[in-house]
């Protein structure tokens, strides 16, 4: 079995978690990801306030396991963190904060309220903001994920971000699918994985079924770093690009970002359309190039279980034997 002193910190039995993902995460997802012994993480930033004890009861009532709520700190409001806070999940993830932000505030209330702190950061300078508020868990994420992304690769962002905040444990994310992605990971110094567009294509995702095959039918090529998704939702994040499908929707305002601008409203209708419909052509589809890993819609557990099992056998039958003594 794979065992990581993360595991100890956030009482887990694997170093696989769910990433928080706003529309992409949902009560069966992360309590399937917590009983299957990873860290389901629920994102939660635009549930409305006065739900969340509600949603958070019916997380405990699915999983006696450890779980996390997740925060974009651009997005957060007073009421909506005062509200977790309350409900006290035993971790409480963030991401993406605007330059003048206090991240100790948001940390150091969390640990009050009994909460562990995780952080999201796709740059070293990221990560050592994080660290210096105190945070418990960095994840470095890089730009081949799905979704809201930075700049940096994976491959060469995880070795430093691990040197630069060293000795926090540090969780990699961005193009992480399988167990071979995990191996590589720990071989990075990071003590686990933290995984997306792997668990979008699962039963348990909120998905519509077109959206979940859309994953399964990509070779990974297909995706493209864009703002026109925020654009047309009128909802620019600080600093990031989404990582998206590359569809009709993209190819119809790429280069014409200023009509967009002025047909937001009906662009933003038209997502919301879409994506209820299972239209893949014309929704705003986030995900990651490690798509072209994915081949298949399994139970999340079914996920959990098969990655640790692909990583110790790399780790335990396939890379020793390039080891040789003299």
């Amino acid at each position: 079995m794979i065992h990581t002193p993360l595991c100890d910190l956030l009482e887990i039995r694997h170093p696989v978690v769910l990433g928080g993902m706003a529309s992409g995460t949902s009560v069966p997802l992360v309590a399937a990801v917590s009983n299957a012994g990873g860290l389901g993480t629920l994102g939660v930033s635009t549930i409305p306030p006065g739900d969340l004890p509600g949603i958070m009861a019916a997380i405990r009532e699915g999983t006696g396991k450890p779980f996390g709520v997740n925060f974009l700190l651009f997005m957060v409001t007073g009421e909506g963190f005062a509200a977790a806070l309350e409900a006290a999940p035993p971790i409480m993830a963030f991401a993406w904060p605007r330059a003048e932000q206090d991240l100790a505030d948001y940390f150091d209330r969390s640990r009050e309220a009994g909460c562990k702190v995780m952080f999201s950061a796709g740059s070293v300078p990221g990560a050592l903001r994080a660290k210096a508020a105190g945070a418990d868990v960095i994840v470095a994420q890089g730009t081949d994920g799905g979704g809201h992304v930075g700049w940096m690769a994976s491959m060469a962002l995880l070795p430093m971000v691990v040197d630069a905040v060293a000795p926090t444990p540090v969780l990699a994310a961005g193009g992480f699918a399988d167990g071979r992605g995990l191996a590589a990971a720990l071989a990075l110094g990071a003590q686990g994985v933290l995984l997306g567009t792997r668990f979008l294509a699962t039963v348990e995702s909120p998905l519509h079924q077109n959206m979940k095959q859309a994953i399964v039918d990509s070779d990974g090529h297909d995706t493209v770093l864009t703002e026109i998704p925020d654009l047309a939702r009128d909802r620019v994040w600080p600093g990031a690009m989404a990582r998206a499908r590359r569809n009709a929707f993209i190819a119809r305002w790429a280069g014409r970002e200023w009509d967009l601008r002025a047909n937001q409203a009906e662009a933003a209708a038209g997502l919301l359309r879409a994506a209820e419909e299972g239209d893949v052509d014309n929704a705003s589809l986030p995900y990651g190039q490690d798509a072209g890993l994915i081949h298949d819609i399994p139970p999340a557990g079914d996920i959990v279980t098969r990655i640790v099992e692909e990583a110790e056998e790399v780790l335990s039958k396939r890379l020793p034997g390039f080891v040789r003594n003299g």
